[in-house]
């Protein structure tokens, strides 16, 4: 397995719907260095069946960062593995994780929880088509799964098929009466469970998802004996919060990031984005976060969201509200 993409496992953003795009993850990187990135799930067959090559898409900056595919179908993984690896992502990662009715009649994500032997198939059909190291995000079962039984001998078949790293989400996934925002609060966390499987598996790389909001937080898991922490929602939320004290804290490299700093090196990239036609929300929606928690936050917030939409919007936009944070805090 590649030493820099492992070494950067040790703290990733997990992949979110909507929310990990291109820009969000370039936003990312300018707050840590380090820290491992994934993309949105693109599915199997948008790529293989639907072309939408458009789909891989990212800056090179984003290094390491890993591409997350959905799908169920060992051959057609093949082809969209092989596809994420030509276009240079640092990992490709199954999902087995995501509990969305969207995902389920395509039957993938969470429910091939339930077909293990499905699951190796497909990851040795991606390890097959790529150099490019192979890795499973899952949860800890589904439904009226014992976890402690079934997530024993779903790790024990995927190291069997030769996956040397997993990212857990210590939940199980309800498909049936739960929403997918619901499955991400609702099923209690086991990260008891998580530890144990890094005790019976020393020799895989683990890391452990859900619930984690806090750099001290993934310190503790660490401490625990956990190979890596997956951060989701507060990593968007706050971003300043959870990485721009990440290479320091989690990695012992580097400086720390400063929001402000951070916005003005986002300015020449929006400045790109809208000569290609994008528009300027597209990339501040992924910002409103950064000040979370700090004077002037909601004014800047505020500015943004009302701003960012109008006609001609662009970095000019940015810097005024901007200006709302430096000045609450001179």
């Amino acid at each position: 397995m590649s030493s820099s993409v492992t070494k950067a496992a040790r703290l990733s953003v997990a992949p979110m719907m909507d929310w990990t795009d291109r820009h969000c993850r370039y936003l990312h990187r300018l707050l840590s260095k380090e820290t491992l990135l994934y993309t949105e799930m693109v599915t199997a067959p948008a790529l293989v069946r639907g072309g939408a090559l458009h789909l891989l898409d990212y800056n090179v900056e984003e290094h390491p960062v890993a591409l997350q595919l959905g799908g169920s179908d060992p051959d057609e993984l093949a082809v969209a593995t092989k596809l994420g690896a030509e276009a240079g992502y640092d990992e490709i990662n199954l999902n087995v994780g995501c509990p969305s009715d969207r995902v389920q009649s395509g039957t993938f994500g969470a429910v091939l929880m339930k077909t293990p032997e499905l699951v190796a198939d497909c990851v040795r059909a991606m390890q097959e088509a790529t150099d490019v190291e192979v890795t499973v995000k899952c949860r800890i079962g589904v439904d009226d799964q014992e976890p402690k039984e079934v997530l024993p001998d779903f790790i024990s078949k995927m190291q069997g098929a030769g996956i040397k790293r997993i990212s857990i989400h210590a939940r199980k996934a309800w498909l049936q009466g739960l929403s997918p925002k619901e499955n991400r609060d609702i099923p209690p966390l086991d990260y008891p469970l998580v530890y144990q499987m890094k005790r019976d598996f020393p020799d895989l790389h683990l890391s452990i998802n859900g619930g984690v909001t806090t750099l001290a937080e993934a310190q503790t898991h660490l401490s625990e004996g956990m190979d890596g922490v997956m951060i989701g929602r507060a990593a968007y939320h706050n971003p300043t919060d959870v990485l721009s004290t990440a290479d320091r804290v989690i990695f012992g490299t580097g400086d720390d990031s400063d929001p402000v700093e951070v916005v003005h090196l986002m300015l020449p990239y929006i400045e790109a984005h809208l000569v290609q036609g994008g528009k300027l929300n597209q990339v501040t929606r992924h910002m409103l976060g950064l000040f979370a928690g700090k004077p002037g936050a909601r004014n800047w917030r505020r500015y943004l969201s009302e701003n960012a939409t109008k006609p001609g919007a662009g970095p000019e936009t940015v810097l005024t509200a901007v200006q709302h944070v430096t000045q609450a805090a001179a």
